[in-house]
C-alpha cells in the first residue's frame, strides 16, 4: 500500500474520506457564465461569514483532500502497478491495460468535476462577482494544461484547509453538545420553576456553570474553524486546488487517457452501472461464510442465498448441477481447494465494495473515528473503483458466483452424507452374547480410522433386563415407537432405536448418482432445500 501525502499526515484529518460524498444531492445552481477567468491572488474583500455553510465547506474540502492524496505519485504507481494488474481487475473487468488506464482516468475525472461542482456552488455563493460562475474558467482548464501549479504549494493549501475543517468537526459535535446543555437546563429551570423553588440552588447552578463553560468552547472553536472565514477566502484556496488536480490527471495518464470519456464506464454490462455491484457483493460474502462453515448452515441462511443469487445464475444453476460428474469422486478437502483458488481473489472485492457503500457521511462523524488518519492516511484513502465490483463484468461475475455456488452444493451434499453416516446406532453381535454399541467420539473419527470399534459392553444383569424387554408382548397404552424389534437372522443388524426416528437402515448413499442429482433438483424449487 502506497504512503498517503506528508500534508495528509501532518495535518491529522480525522476520517477524511467518510464524508466525500455526502453533498452530491444538493445539487448546484448556476447563473449563467460570463466571460473572465482571471482571479487576482491576495486581495480578499470582506464577504459574510460562512457560519452554518462550514460543515458543508468541510465536506467539500474532505473531497478534495481524498482526491488530492489519490493523485500522488505513489498512489498512481501504486494504482498502475499494483491495481490494474490484480487479479480481480484482470478477470472481472478487462486484461486490456489501455483500457483499463482509460477507465481510471475517466474516474479520477468524474471525482474532480464533483469536487468542481461544489467549489462553483460556493463561489456562486461569494458576494465578490469574480468568484461567480467558475464552471467556465474550469472547463478551460481541461483544454489548456498550459498553467502550472507546483505540488508543494497545492498541498500546502490544502494543509491549511484541512486544519479548519478538523477544528469544524470539533464544533460539530460541541455545538450538538450546547444544544444539550441548553435543554437541561431550561428543563431543570421548568421543575424548579412547577415547585416554587428558589433557582439558587446547587444542581441548578451546576448546570448553569457546565451551560457557561460550553459556550466557551464553543465560541473559540469558532474562532478557529471554518465559521469564521469568508467564502472568498476558502473559495480561492479552492480553485487553486481545482486547478492543480486538472494538471496533476493530466500528468498521470496522459492527454488522450485524461479526456473525460464516456464508453466503459456506461457499459450495461458492469455492475457500477446497472446498480447492482453492492447487492453481488453480499452474495459473494454470503457464500464466503457459508463455507467456511459448511457444517453449520441454518436453513434460513441457505434460503436467503438461494433468494439472492443473480436471475442468470439461477436460470443456469439446474443444468449446471445436472452435469457434474457422478463418477467424480472428490473429498471435502478437494472441493474447499476449489472454491478457494477463486474465493482467495473475489472476496476482497467484494469487501472493498461494501466497505466503499459505507465510507461517506457527514462531518461530525469524523470525530468518531479518532486520530487514526494521522497514523496511517494511506490506509484509510479512498478506494479507486476498479478495486470494486462497479466496473465489473456482470456476465463475467455471474459466470464465478455459478461455479462457487455449484462447488457448495457439492461440499454440503458430501459434509451431510459423511454426518448422516456417522450417526451413532447400536449393532447387536452375532452371537446375540453381547450388544456393543458406536460412541459418539466415534462419528467424528474419519472412515478410515482403523479396522477396530470403540464399544461399551453391557453388564450382566443390564443384558437380563434387556432380553426380557424383547421376550415382553406389546401391552395396549404402549407406545409402539419403544418396541425394540430383533431380527430374525443371527447376523449382525442395524436396530432401529425408534420408529418414529429416522434411524431406519441405510441405502446406496452415493452422493453424485443420477437419482441423486433428480432429487435435489426437484426439491430445488423449494427454496434450495437440498442445498
Amino acid at each position: 500500500v502506497p504512503q498517503g501525502s506528508s500534508f495528509l499526515g501532518r495535518a491529522g484529518i480525522v476520517g477524511l474520506e467518510r464524508a466525500v460524498d455526502v453533498l452530491d444531492m444538493l445539487g448546484s445552481s448556476m447563473s449563467d457564465l460570463n466571460a473572465g477567468h482571471s482571479f487576482p491572488s491576495g486581495i480578499i474583500s470582506r464577504g459574510n461569514w460562512i457560519s452554518i455553510l462550514a460543515f458543508e465547506v468541510a465536506n467539500t474540502i474532505a473531497r478534495g483532500a481524498n482526491l488530492l492524496q489519490s493523485l500522488s505519485e505513489e498512489n498512481i504507481l501504486f494504482l498502475k502497478k499494483d491495481v490494474l494488474n490484480s487479479e480481480g481487475v484482470q478477470k472481472l473487468v478487462s486484461t486490456d491495460i489501455k483500457e483499463l488506464l482509460s477507465v481510471a482516468a475517466t474516474d479520477k475525472r468524474e471525482e474532480l468535476n464533483a469536487f468542481s461542482r461544489e467549489v462553483i456552488r460556493f463561489g456562486d455563493l461569494c458576494k465578490e462577482p469574480q468568484w461567480h460562475n467558475l464552471g467556465r474558467y474550469f472547463s478551460k482548464l481541461e483544454m489548456n494544461n498550459s498553467i502550472n501549479k507546483h505540488r508543494a504549494e497545492a498541498e500546502t493549501t490544502m494543509q491549511e484547509l484541512i486544519t479548519l475543517a478538523q477544528k469544524t468537526s470539533e464544533l460539530y459535535h460541541e455545538l450538538n453538545a450546547l444544544d444539550r446543555f441548553e435543554q437541561d437546563y431550561r428543563q431543570k429551570l421548568e421543575e424548579v420553576s412547577s415547585l416554587n423553588l428558589p433557582r439558587r440552588g446547587e444542581s441548578l447552578m451546576i448546570l448553569h456553570d457546565e451551560l457557561k463553560q460550553q459556550t466557551k468552547l464553543v465560541k473559540s472553536l469558532k474562532k478557529k474553524s471554518l465559521w469564521f472565514r469568508t467564502l472568498e477566502e476558502i473559495v480561492e484556496k479552492l480553485v487553486d486546488i481545482v486547478t492543480f488536480m486538472h494538471q496533476a490527471i493530466f500528468e498521470a495518464f496522459g492527454a488522450g487517457v485524461a479526456s473525460v470519456q464516456k464508453t466503459s464506464t456506461e457499459d450495461p454490462q458492469r455492475l457500477g452501472v446497472t446498480g447492482l455491484a453492492l447487492h453481488y457483493a453480499n452474495v459473494i460474502n454470503q457464500i464466503d461464510n457459508i463455507a467456511s462453515q459448511p457444517a453449520f448452515v441454518p436453513a434460513n441462511v441457505r434460503e436467503t442465498l438461494y433468494h439472492g443469487l443473480p436471475t442468470n445464475v439461477k436460470k443456469s444453476l439446474r443444468s449446471q448441477l445436472l452435469s457434474i460428474d457422478a463418477e467424480e469422486k472428490l473429498t471435502i478437502s478437494d472441493i474447499k481447494d476449489e472454491m478457494e483458488k477463486t474465493l482467495y481473489w473475489l472476496v476482497p472485492v467484494a469487501a472493498n465494495t461494501t466497505r466503499a457503500h459505507q465510507d461517506f457521511g457527514w462531518v461530525g462523524e469524523w470525530a468518531n473515528t479518532g486520530f487514526e488518519f494521522q497514523q496511517n492516511a494511506a490506509q484509510n484513502s479512498r478506494l479507486t473503483r476498479l478495486q470494486t465490483l462497479y466496473h465489473a463484468d456482470q456476465q463475467k461475475t455471474d459466470a464465478y458466483i455459478l461455479e462457487l455456488v455449484t462447488w457448495l452444493h457439492r461440499l454440503i451434499s458430501l459434509i451431510k452424507q459423511r454426518e448422516h453416516s456417522f450417526k451413532p446406532q447400536p449393532v447387536r453381535s452375532q452371537t446375540q452374547k453381547t450388544i456393543t454399541f458406536q460412541t459418539k467420539m466415534h462419528q467424528f473419527l474419519p472412515l478410515n480410522y482403523g479396522p477396530k470399534t470403540q464399544v461399551i459392553e453391557l453388564s450382566q444383569e443390564d443384558r437380563i433386563l434387556l432380553n426380557k424387554l424383547n421376550r415382553r408382548r406389546l401391552n395396549p397404552g404402549i407406545s409402539r415407537s419403544q418396541e425394540f424389534p430383533i431380527g430374525e437372522k443371527k447376523g449382525s443388524r442395524v436396530w432401529a432405536l425408534s420408529r418414529s426416528a429416522d434411524n431406519s437402515p441405510e441405502g446406496d448413499l452415493t452422493p453424485w448418482s443420477l437419482d441423486h442429482q433428480k432429487t435435489m433438483i426437484d426439491a430445488m424449487d423449494d427454496l434450495f432445500y437440498n442445498f
